[in-house]
């Protein structure tokens, strides 16, 4: 299995670069999010890699980080979903925003990605949802993300309080997210967040 590959960008023709490393040429397929911030051909490069096995093609596709690339490896699993839709899906979305997307289920927005209907885009979000909550996506990720929700310091322990009251972790973070007030206590804002359930 190849996992990485660092070398020269030989040329760029997208969703293609051909990235030479130790005198051979590996043809990769990228995500657009991933091929816009490649340099300029003759430049150095450091891609993950997902190799798709078939019975008539060996494809390499190569992203720019480790997220992207776990993002992609669960969207092939989702039945329906091939190499080639996975990848227009991280070319229509960014790591961050399809993280969104899925917790806010807004199958709308992933609808839009050409290749997805509405059929697939609600079952990617079904299907994706507690998938998602196992990765360990890197810092940056999660701070966008956290920057988007509540600040409130209290926030995260009345989070884990309806968890523990069975409520999943998507939900929670929406009842959470609902309420403005960034003054309140951990108790203040479970109880708010059940009125406004």
């Amino acid at each position: 299995m190849i996992v990485q590959l660092s070398g020269q960008i030989i040329s760029k023709n997208p969703p293609e670069v051909i990235v030479e490393v130790a005198g051979i040429g590996y043809e990769i397929l990228c995500p657009m999010s991933t091929f816009y911030q490649l340099g300029d051909t003759g430049g150095n490069v450091l891609l993950y890699t997902h190799l798709s096995i078939k019975e008539d093609s060996h494809t390499l596709f190569g992203f720019i980080s480790k997220d992207e690339k776990s993002l992609f490896r669960e969207l092939i699993r989702v039945n329906g979903v091939g190499p080639k839709v996975a990848l227009a899906i991280l070319s229509h979305l960014t790591v961050g925003s399809l993280i969104d997307c899925i917790g806010n289920e807004d199958a709308d927005l992933l609808a839009k990605t050409p290749g997805i209907g509405k059929k697939t885009a609600l079952k990617l979000i079904v299907e994706l949802q507690d998938r998602l909550e196992k990765i360990e996506f890197s810092s940056a990720v999660m701070a966008s993300n956290m920057a988007q929700n509540n600040i409130n310091p209290n926030a995260k322990k009345a989070l884990e309080a309806l968890q523990s009251l069975g409520f999943k972790s998507k939900e929670a973070s929406k009842m959470i997210s609902a309420i403005d007030d960034q003054t309140l206590s951990t108790e203040e804002l479970i109880r708010q967040a059940l009125k406004n359930k």
